[in-house]
Order: C-alpha cells, then structure tokens, then sequence
C-alpha cells in the first residue's frame, strides 16, 4: 500500500515502513537504546531524503521515550536533577545544531555531512561495542570473572568550578558537566535525527561516573525533551519534519519494542551486545558504500 508523504515529496510503501520502524522498536526493545541511529540511515539507505529522514526520526524518538521514562520513574530509576542539567545544555545544543543545519543545508552539503558523521559514528560505536562484546564472550566460556569497576568520574570533571550534590546518582560535580555533555548530544540530535542513548549511556558512566541503576531512566529523560526540542526546531526552521513518516515509524516502534523485551529476556546479554555490533557495522558499511558508489547515471531526466 502506497501513501505519500508531503515534506519527502515522494510516495513509499506504508507497510515496509511500518516493518523499518518495527525492527528498530525490537532492537530498542532487545538492547535498551533509543534506536534514532539506525532509524535514520536506514530511511536513506530506502530513498528518504536524509533532512526528511533526520528530522522526522527525532520526532520519532520523542514518541518511543514517552512509555520508558513513565516506566523508570515509577522504579525511582530518573536522577530528575541531573536531567534537568543535560535537558538545559540539550536544548541549546538543538539550537546551535539547527544554525548549523541551516548552514549546511543552503550550502548543499548537508547530506554528504550527514552521511559521512555517521559512518564515523556507526564505524567507531560499533567497533567499540564487537570488541568489547567479544572480550566478554570469551570471559564467559573461560570462567574468568570480570573485575568490577569502581565507580568514579574523570579527572577532568573533577576539576570543574561550582560543584553541587546529585544525591540520586551519588556525585558531587560541576552542573556544567552534564551541561556540556547534553550540549554535544543536542547537536547531535538536530544534525542526525538520533536520541543519542548510544553515546550518552556510557559517558554518564565512564566520564561522569553516575550510579547503574539511573542512568537509563535519566538518559530517557533527557532524550524525551531534547528530541522533543530538536523536532520543534527543524517543524520551525528547517521544514524537515514529515508527520506522515514519523506516524508510521512509531506505529511499528511501539510494537516492536514489547516483542524485543520479551525476546531480550531469553538471550544471553553478551551475545545481544555482538549481535548490535553487527548490525552497527554492517549498517555503517553500507552508508560508507553509498558515499563511495559512483552512480550509473550521474544526472536523470523524469519526463511527463
């Protein structure tokens, strides 16, 4: 079933967008991660601008966060404070990444850009994610036991002025850090169209040492406003947001979400890690392909 959507200006399979959405909502569902950064690359690897195909995944993020943060604050699981720092450098993030945007945008370059960051992107967490996940498998099968990490912030945010006390995730640090960090993710947000739980999760852990049990409820906190931010942005400035796509994305992310927590509870969380790895890689593969490819044809002509 066709259906056309007005801001791409072209017209998709509503059913294969509605399974697209369905397959990251299961992948959201499995590994606990927003799943804007396979949203995205995925639309254009179908044909979907890549302004449209950005802009329209944020909007897409806002509305899979919506249930997971409800759910996290029910379990006390949501450091409210030091969301509310990340929300604030988010936010203007998202402003600055739409100057830049718009930028890019009427130079011409803003889907080569978009393009390559996230091969770099997809190329690097992925790298990052099979190495580790292989590591653990091994660990697994020899008996080794892990040595546990002690939990501490880096010594860069350690020496930032004005500290204060965020009792839920057991620190006292600068506000500027987590300010900063949201700062970089809101721009993030708005160039790519990702919720940025993929890079966020594991800089609250390993740069601001925050406790386990609330980084991901706080990283959902953040990712709901911020998204929500960016997409109000690009539906006033850019024009990127197509409503039509979003709908349909998020009608098979919210179904696809449930299947994949209930599949997640049945796989052992390392090879789940290898198996993301992959499908990393092998996304950031293809993009770096298209960028590579010389087309058949260069220039076409539609005629009447």
């Amino acid at each position: 079933m066709d259906i056309y959507l007005p801001i791409a200006n072209l017209s998709v399979n509503a059913l294969v967008i509605i399974l697209l959405g369905g397959g990251v909502g299961l992948l959201s569902g499995m590994f606990g991660i927003g799943g804007g950064f396979l949203t995205t690359p995925l639309l254009i690897v179908y044909g979907i601008p890549p302004t449209v195909a950005a802009a329209s995944s944020a909007s897409q993020v806002t509305g899979s966060s919506v249930s997971g943060v409800s759910a996290h604050f029910r379990r006390g699981g949501v450091d409210v404070k030091m969301g509310a720092m990340m929300v604030t450098g988010g936010i203007f993030g998202s402003l600055f990444g739409a100057v830049l945007f718009s930028i890019l945008q009427k130079s011409g370059q803003i889907d080569t850009v978009i393009a390559i960051l996230y091969v770099v992107l997809l190329g690097s967490i992925g790298g990052l994610m099979f190495i580790e996940s292989i590591g653990a498998i091994r660990k697994a099968r020899s008996g080794t036991a892990s040595r546990a990490r002690k939990r501490r912030h880096h010594p860069l945010i350690a020496s930032l002025p004005f500290r204060t006390r965020f009792y839920a995730s057991g620190l006292y640090i600068s506000p500027l850090a987590p300010m900063l960090l949201g700062f970089c993710i809101g721009i993030l947000t708005t160039l790519l169209g990702i919720g940025g739980g993929f890079i966020l999760i594991p800089a609250m852990l390993y740069l601001l040492g925050m406790h386990t049990r609330v980084v991901v409820g706080t990283s959902l906190f953040q990712t709901l406003f911020v998204t929500a931010s960016a997409t109000l942005v690009h539906a006033t400035t850019t024009k990127s947001v197509d409503i039509v796509l979003a709908t349909l994305l998020l009608l098979g992310s919210a179904t696809g979400a449930q299947i994949g927590a209930r599949f997640a509870q049945k796989v052992t969380p390392e090879y789940l890690r290898l198996a993301l790895a992959v499908i990393v890689l092998l996304v950031g593969l293809r993009m770096a392909l298209g960028l590579g490819w010389r087309p058949d044809e260069i220039y076409t002509v539609d005629l009447p």
